[in-house]
């Protein structure tokens, strides 16, 4: 058993590594927005909408993607909220413990603050620790409802990119939202390798001492293990649940890809819900959150949340790997190249 102030010692750990308002829409302008999705409630006889859940590997614009996504009018998105690696709180929170990773517990604890006591501060998210140590027992999923019954009727958007790197994560999310909307976020192989080489290396430069993180991790693996997982995931899904984009297109193309994504999700794609998804710095967690719960996304995207349309750099599948110039060098595996071909890499 937990002891009451365990998350809030838990948070107070150190960490080197980073892996990984309850608002009224019922009234004027918001509920003429919200409109057809309280109708679509009331006729399903549900508390909330079934979420639409992000799967990714980490460093594939998730963040910035997530978020935009969550600005559109009938979506809210929340910062990782990593429900999926426990079944209940108790066990995540010893889960991070476990690891030193007590930022695993930053977004969730900026929602709650956010949401259940109606701003990010100090004093919040003190509120959210207690709130969360006196429902230790409470199961993950019955705290995901929870907070999807606070946007209600807005449909949740959930990335944690730690979901996808076990696949018995990616079943207890299935298993908790059989009928949620699944959408596999990827970027190339090499982007996302060098920028998790970069950012390895950065952790190093604040680490105290031992053998550079940046040499114990593959970039490569975790692209591959990941992707893999939330590709056979996706396939096993009933025709027209999943849906695989990537994120170079979307940021390349905001108007074209916004637009089919709030297609897939039947909700309202009239010009000004495409306009506030360019918005992402609107969000109430694209920012640095409170001293005790700074992160829930990616620290780049959290000190320059704003979205710019601009060309992305173009890379290949062929060559030397950058991250392994200093170890002998070497290139994609087969595996790789195989899965990054899938998705549309070349």
């Amino acid at each position: 058993t937990i002891a009451p102030d365990a998350i809030g010692q838990a948070l107070a750990a150190d960490f080197w590594c980073a892996y990984l308002l309850n608002i009224d829409f019922f009234q004027g302008a918001h509920a003429r927005l919200a409109g057809p999705l309280v109708e679509r409630l009331i006729l399903l006889n549900m508390p909330y909408p079934q979420p639409l859940i992000i799967l990714c590997t980490m460093r594939s614009y998730s963040s910035l993607v997530s978020t935009m996504l969550g600005r559109h009018p009938d979506l809210y998105g929340l910062p990782e909220l990593n429900l999926s690696v426990a079944d209940t709180i108790e066990e995540m929170v010893q889960y991070y413990r476990r690891r030193n990773r007590p930022h695993g517990m930053h977004g969730l604890l900026r929602a709650l603050a956010e949401l259940q006591f109606g701003e990010q501060s100090d004093a919040s998210v003190a509120q959210a620790v207690g709130w969360l140590s006196s429902r230790r027992e409470w199961s993950t999923k019955r705290v995901f409802e929870h907070i999807a019954e606070l946007v209600a009727p807005r449909i949740l958007v959930e990335k944690s990119p730690i979901t996808c790197k076990e696949r018995r994560f990616l079943l207890r999310v299935h298993r908790h939202f059989p009928k949620a909307s699944y959408l596999h976020l990827v970027r190339h192989p090499r982007a996302v390798g060098n920028s998790i080489y970069q950012l390895l290396r950065r952790n190093d430069g604040i680490r105290p001492s031992g053998r550079p993180i940046a040499e114990l991790i593959d970039p490569e693996r975790v692209w591959l293990r990941t992707n893999k997982n939330a590709s056979d995931f996706i396939e096993q899904l009933p025709l027209g649940q999943g849906m695989r984009i990537q994120g170079e297109m979307l940021l390349g193309d905001p108007d074209n890809y916004l637009h089919q994504i709030a297609e897939w999700l039947d909700i309202r794609t009239h010009p000004e819900a495409i306009e506030a998804m360019k918005h992402p710095d609107e969000s109430p967690y694209a920012c640095l959150g409170p001293a005790k719960a700074q992160f829930g996304n990616d620290p780049n995207f959290l000190e320059h949340p704003e979205f710019r349309l601009r060309p992305i750099t173009q890379v290949e599948l062929p060559g030397e790997l950058e991250w392994l110039a200093n170890r002998g060098g070497g290139q994609f595996s087969a595996a790789t190249l195989k899965l990054a071909r899938t998705f549309g890499y070349a």
